[in-house]
């Protein structure tokens, strides 16, 4: 399986590192490592995630974000990567 970044996602990934580093430095780039270590699961397990408004819907394992992708054929496409803290319907919206 292949997996791409798309450009909305790899946006929402810096505002993440952003946020977070904005906190305390060094815990952006803890942000990006734990993300993309979950993003790269997604060689071996992409599909298994539930559907939430049409995209498979996978939890990040350390901070509150989910990261939404879809599979075709041997290639999984990841379009958003969303703090799950934030209202739904901005969530829902911005899935749309």
């Amino acid at each position: 399986m292949r997996v791409q970044i798309l450009d909305l996602a790899e946006v929402d990934l810096q505002e993440g590192f952003d946020f977070y580093e904005r906190q305390e430095s060094g815990v952006g780039v803890y942000f990006l490592n734990s993300v993309f270590s979950d993003i790269d699961s997604l060689v071996l397990y992409a599909g298994i995630h539930p559907m939430k408004f049409g995209f498979h819907r996978m939890l990040c394992q350390r901070f509150p974000y989910a990261v939404y992708y879809s599979v075709d054929g041997m290639k999984a496409s990841v379009w958003r990567v969303l703090d799950l803290r934030r209202d739904p319907t901005w969530i829902t919206n911005q899935l749309e």
